[in-house]
């Protein structure tokens, strides 16, 4: 358990803008800006949200989104 909250935590440190991610609700999308614990996701073509870094749940290899 402990190792995987390690794990976590690197992975949200080192979350940059362009990243792919997938959020705690399974939504899919490119990080478009970061602000302390806030996070922008783009979800859509000209549709942005934001939520809580902690929200992001996981970071998809480059390029995954194009091909989906």
């Amino acid at each position: 358990q402990m190792k995987r909250q390690k794990e976590t935590k690197a992975m949200l440190e080192a979350l940059g803008v362009g990243d792919e991610v997938v959020t705690v609700g399974g939504i899919m999308g490119k990080v478009t800006a970061l602000k302390d614990q806030v996070v922008t996701v783009e979800i859509a073509s000209g549709t942005e949200v934001q939520m809580q870094k902690a929200a992001i749940t996981t970071v998809l290899p480059k390029g995954t989104l194009k091909s989906a």
